[in-house]
């Protein structure tokens, strides 16, 4: 019952680690130095490369791109999203060779707990999401988006604030959906106590 489920056109590398229960769908790429957690689920047609650490119930939809990054416990990726990890990228070096695995510079995106990132969105290179925050549909994120920020736009533009229940929250930081009242803090928004 733990076994995770892989599908048969799926690409998984031996070397690579699936937690249990995890499920990864039709034409999906795992790469030998990644790590995926528990109960996750990678959609048709997912890439997961470049020493990516993936953690516990996240959803990676269709057609999603994930190299190099760390994706805390709970995030959801939209379908179509790209976390790009190299910030200067060429096909060739200066001496007008091939690039290789170590002709790049690796600077990851890390998207914190509970975060959503929206449908063809794109993370820059060295880029943090906060937790729980809400990065708009088609969204090109070149900057750090603070805890429960609401960002959309190209470039993204903080809009407002997300609640843990996936709506925004008003001007009074209260979640009209659920009630929850947050206050603000240095990393963004907290739940007030």
């Amino acid at each position: 019952m733990d076994a995770p489920f892989i599908a048969e056109s799926a690409e998984v590398a031996d070397e690579a680690h699936v937690g249990a229960r995890t499920r990864i769908w039709h034409h999906a790429q795992v790469d030998a130095d990644v790590r995926v957690g528990e109960d996750c689920v990678l959609g048709k047609g997912v890439h997961v490369a470049s020493a990516a650490v993936i953690g516990n119930r996240v959803k990676i939809q269709d057609g999603c791109g994930v190299f190099g990054a760390t994706l805390e416990d709970g995030v959801m990726l939209a379908p179509g999203v790209y976390l790009l990890e190299d910030p200067a990228p060429r096909a060739i070096n200066p001496a007008g060779h091939l690039k290789g695995r170590n002709d790049w510079q690796r600077e990851p995106v890390t998207i914190r707990y509970g975060a959503t990132v929206g449908a063809n969105a794109v993370i820059a290179p060295g880029v943090t999401v906060g937790q729980y925050a809400m990065v708009g549909i088609g969204t090109v994120v070149g900057h750090d988006v603070p805890d429960h920020g609401l960002v959309m736009g190209n470039p993204a533009r903080q809009l407002g604030w997300a609640c843990r229940c996936g709506h925004r929250i008003d001007d009074n930081l209260t979640c009209p959906t659920c009630g929850r009242f947050y206050r603000r803090g240095p990393n963004g928004l907290s739940l007030a106590t």
